[in-house]
């Protein structure tokens, strides 16, 4: 997925196309899926930019495995979901969704979440968080601190039993389409929501992080040391 618009970023460049040690942000993750046991990848961008990723880094680069681009939608979930619609009648046993702006994925997260469809249908990449959590009222003041042992960082991939989550997005899809209100923000949501199924948490990494702000190049610009 990368057909986010990266306001956070305060760059003309979005950030998936930003330079990271010589390569866009995106490179990264196409190369991690190139190089796994993942057969094909569908690439989710603007629709003014499907050229661009076409000659400037599929073909540039050499992903032979990037099989579609094609254009995502107002929000994310309508750009997974056209993603989906793509393929959903071409016999897949399995579907991965990964954010283009996460570079520091690895083989081993890869692996984790793939093995982890088949034990359990739903799971995403997580940590547990480090941090104290609050939970704000609208005026910003602090009205509840949940327990730190029990809330994760959500990352991706977020991986799938395909026939699941092609029912689920159709649901959701149908929902939507009815005029019902949702506040979708990952694919598991999806799941959970129109499927009422749970979802496994998966082991992620603390470095597979997002580039959300400007501060997170650098931050990945060191971690790359210890995935070179």
């Amino acid at each position: 997925m990368a057909a986010g618009r990266g306001s956070r970023m305060k760059s003309s460049i979005q950030k998936q196309y930003m330079e990271l040690k010589g390569y866009p942000v995106l490179y990264y993750s196409l190369r991690a899926f190139e190089e796994s046991i993942v057969d094909d990848i569908i690439l989710v961008v603007g629709k003014d930019e499907i050229d661009y990723c076409k000659k400037d880094i599929v073909d540039k680069y050499g992903f032979t495995k990037v099989k579609k681009i094609i254009a995502g939608g107002s929000e994310r979930y309508l750009s997974v979901y056209n993603a989906i619609e793509s393929i959903k009648d071409q016999g897949y046993e399995r579907i991965l969704v990964h954010d283009g702006a996460r570079p520091l994925i690895t083989q081993e997260i890869i692996m984790r979440c793939i093995e982890g469809i088949d034990s359990y249908d739903a799971c995403v990449a997580a940590m547990p968080v480090k941090d104290t959590i609050k939970v704000s009222d609208e005026n910003e003041w602090a009205i509840h601190t949940p327990n730190r042992s029990s809330l994760y960082l959500i990352q991706t991939p977020q991986a799938f039993d395909a026939n699941l989550i092609i029912e689920a997005y159709e649901k959701l899809n149908n929902r939507l389409q009815a005029g019902e209100q949702l506040a979708i923000t990952d694919d598991a949501m999806v799941v959970e929501t129109c499927m009422n199924r749970e979802v496994k948490l998966i082991e992620g990494d603390y470095k597979n992080i997002k580039i959300t702000t400007p501060e997170d190049i650098g931050v990945a610009e060191v971690f790359l040391k210890y995935l070179s």
